[in-house]
Parts: structure tokens; C-alpha cells; sequence
């Protein structure tokens, strides 16, 4: 489960002062569901997750993942959490394999407990026909093929998704939309954050509209188009962010 309460984040820039990224934001997120944060480039989504994996650190309110506090326990926090964003990131002279074994060990993985892991992970995302090949070879599929299998290789009960098919072709942003459902399938908490609307329509059971930091609406499809009156997800997003004060 993850828990949100009042996570703030300042930074602090020479020629433009104070810059508030996130602004007191509250959620909760249960197991076996995606929760999704819905915003415009911009609007606080990556600051949040970045948070909730311990890559940044709050300048103000909580937030546990995993049962664990994010300040308090930033090691348990990690180990309890796959992080998937569009930037791959891999290292162009190891091969698919060795990228994946590589992760393995950070984790602490047995070796005889990762070599099963690898096999499993490797037949699963059908990665058996490049695991040889160096990453620097792969195609933008293949790579974020390996990216999953990073992401996955430790089976974190947390999924955290930033933007995971910007930039994609359609078929491989389908493979990571087929991957999303199939982490909520599992039981797994799942955090996705997205500007695309269809995305947020096909996925997620709970939505949070974030804008200029702040949490301006939270709820189902259903609740939001009762609130607003409309239909189309895009118009309720629109009629959100413009109410904003």
C-alpha cells in the first residue's frame, strides 16, 4: 500500500526563488489497484513518484511505501519497489541478460535464486531471443523490455510507473499497458502517472488530477464525471484545472 499525507517538495532556484513542485498532496493507494495521476507536463506527477522511491526527499509531510516511511526507512523503501519511466538507462555493452542479473545482485538475490528468477522473467516478456545481444544493439521495444525485467527481477509488491509509454510506438506502448494490468492481476500496488487521457480510461480504478502541485480531484471515473457533469475525461479534466483558484 502506499500513503500519502500533506508530501510537499520546495526547490529553491537563484533567479526564480522558491519553486513549490508539490504542494501538501494526500492519497492512498490499495493493492490490487492502479492508481493513476492524471497532469500536464509539469503538474508535480514525476516529483511525486521520485518521493515515493526515495530519489528526492520531502521538504514537508509523509508518505509509507510498502508499510515503510520514505525518510525513515528509505532502504526498505526501495527494496519494495519497481520504478518503470521512459528513460531506459542501460549500459550499452552489457547484454540483456547481464543487465538483469546486474539489478538482481543490487537487490541481494541468491545467485542460484536469481539464475530461477532470470529464466522466469526472461520467458514471461518472450526476451529469450536477445538475451545475448548486447543492450546497445536492441530496439526501443527490446529495451524497454529489459527495462521491465530490471524493474521486476527483486518482485516488489509496489509498481511505480512516470510516464511509461511516452515517446513509444503503439505496439510496444501496448506491451507496457499489458504489463500494468498484469501487475494489478498480481495483487501488486500500482502508481501510474500519465498525461494521456486514453491511458487513464483503460487503467486505472482510481484517478487523482494533479495540477500546479496541488491535488485538485480524486475518485473514479464515475465520481469525477458525477462532480463535474461530463463525460469525456478530457473535459473533466479541463473543467477541473480551470475551477482551480
Amino acid at each position: 500500500m502506499i500513503e500519502v499525507h500533506e508530501l510537499s517538495k520546495v526547490f529553491h532556484d537563484r533567479k526564480r526563488g522558491e519553486i513549490r513542485a508539490l504542494d501538501a498532496v494526500s492519497f492512498r493507494c490499495q493493492p490490487g489497484q492502479i492508481f493513476g495521476l492524471l497532469g500536464v507536463n509539469g503538474a508535480g506527477k514525476t516529483t511525486c513518484l521520485r518521493l515515493l522511491a526515495t530519489i528526492l526527499r520531502p521538504s514537508g509531510g509523509t508518505a509509507t511505501v510498502g508499510g515503510h516511511d520514505i525518510v525513515a526507512a528509505p532502504d526498505r523503501v526501495r527494496a519494495s519497489v519497481g520504478f518503470l519511466s521512459t528513460a531506459t538507462a542501460l549500459y550499452d555493452r552489457l547484454t540483456a541478460y547481464e543487465m538483469v542479473q546486474y539489478f538482481g545482485r543490487l537487490h541481494g538475490l541468491d545467485e542460484n535464486a536469481l539464475r530461477a528468477r532470470l529464466e522466469e522473467i526472461f520467458t514471461l516478456l518472450a526476451m529469450n531471443e536477445f538475451r545475448d545481444r548486447r543492450c546497445g544493439q536492441l530496439s526501443t521495444g527490446m529495451k524497454q523490455k529489459v527495462s521491465i525485467a530490471r524493474t521486476l527481477v527483486h518482485d516488489p509488491a509496489v509498481m511505480i510507473f512516470d510516464e511509461p509509454t511516452l515517446g513509444l510506438d503503439v505496439l510496444t506502448a501496448r506491451t507496457i499497458v499489458g504489463f500494468v494490468r498484469d501487475c494489478r492481476a498480481r495483487g501488486k500496488t500500482v502508481i501510474f502517472s500519465t498525461h494521456v487521457m486514453s491511458e487513464v480510461e483503460k487503467l486505472c480504478d482510481a484517478i487523482a488530477i494533479i495540477h500546479g502541485g496541488r491535488i485538485v480531484a480524486e475518485g473514479t471515473l464515475a465520481q469525477l464525471r458525477e462532480c463535474t457533469g461530463a463525460r469525456d475525461l478530457e473535459d473533466i479534466f479541463v473543467q477541473l484545472v480551470e475551477a482551480r483558484p
